[in-house]
């Protein structure tokens, strides 16, 4: 069953080669770890909507980082570097336009754990992904990591999984995401008096101007029982808002 699994993740990434890992974070080190033995010396990371290992793991493997300044972590310019690593669909809430960052002259590392399903997932010299808890693939353990350049191949970690189950969640991708895109309309048309922060993605993201707004949002998400996350935060936004967190449900 691992092998209809692999080849389920080559048809969702585009990419030849597929490797299991133990988990996201893991595959995420792989895949800088690959790069910097390619002799990439420069890192560049979104300052909003990424994950907190990215700069973790590029310290610990000695590259130079910049934080890229973004539009609630959408990159619309990208300076002269060498690597640049992305989460596609920034905070969970908005895709960015990964066929423009492919054509960059840069090495891009896609972290797809949201966009899976998408065709956002599909452009990257590495493409990466979380099989965890709350993810769109929610296997609760293991990840991915995809490419065409067989150079770039890390070596199989012969991952004990329930290959099963992963094949089943993966059968079931599509109307999973379905389900996430009704709910995102619900409680968008729901919130419409708010400011949202426009993006097509999974989580909803709605901005408050005072503790009268911000009140009226969390109670709103506690009396449908949708979990949220309170914003400024940097793996959402750097803004006052509440992210509702359709992508636990």
């Amino acid at each position: 069953m691992k092998h209809e699994c692999v080849e389920m993740l080559k048809q969702l990434t585009g990419k030849k080669y597929v490797v299991i890992t133990k988990r996201g974070n893991r595959s995420i080190k792989l895949s800088l770890r690959k790069a910097k033995e390619l002799g990439k010396k420069e890192l560049l990371i979104q300052d909003q909507g990424g994950w907190i290992t990215y700069r973790q793991f590029g310290e610990e493997l000695g590259f130079n980082i910049t934080e890229l300044k973004t539009n609630h972590g959408l990159i619309e310019n990208v300076p002269k570097a060498d690597i640049l690593i992305v989460n596609s669909m920034t905070g969970y809430f908005a895709m960015q336009d990964m066929e423009k960052l492919s054509k960059e002259d840069i090495f891009l590392i896609n972290d797809a754990s949201g966009s899976i399903g998408t065709e956002q997932a599909k452009f990257g010299d590495i493409i990466l992904g979380s099989f965890g808890r709350w993810k769109p693939i929610n296997l609760e353990s293991g990840g991915f990591i995809a490419m065409d350049n067989k150079e770039y191949l890390p070596e199989d970690e012969n991952v004990e999984l329930d290959y099963t189950i992963l094949y089943n969640k993966l059968k079931g991708l599509g109307e999973r995401l379905e389900m996430f895109n009704e709910l995102n309309k619900k409680i968008k048309n729901e919130l419409k008096e708010f400011e949202i922060i426009d993006g097509e993605g999974i989580n909803v993201v709605v901005k408050f101007k005072n503790d009268e707004e911000k009140n009226k949002i969390i109670n709103y998400c506690e009396r449908n029982k949708y979990e949220y996350v309170l914003c400024p935060k940097e793996i959402r936004v750097l803004e006052y808002a509440i992210s509702i967190e359709v992508k636990r449900t």
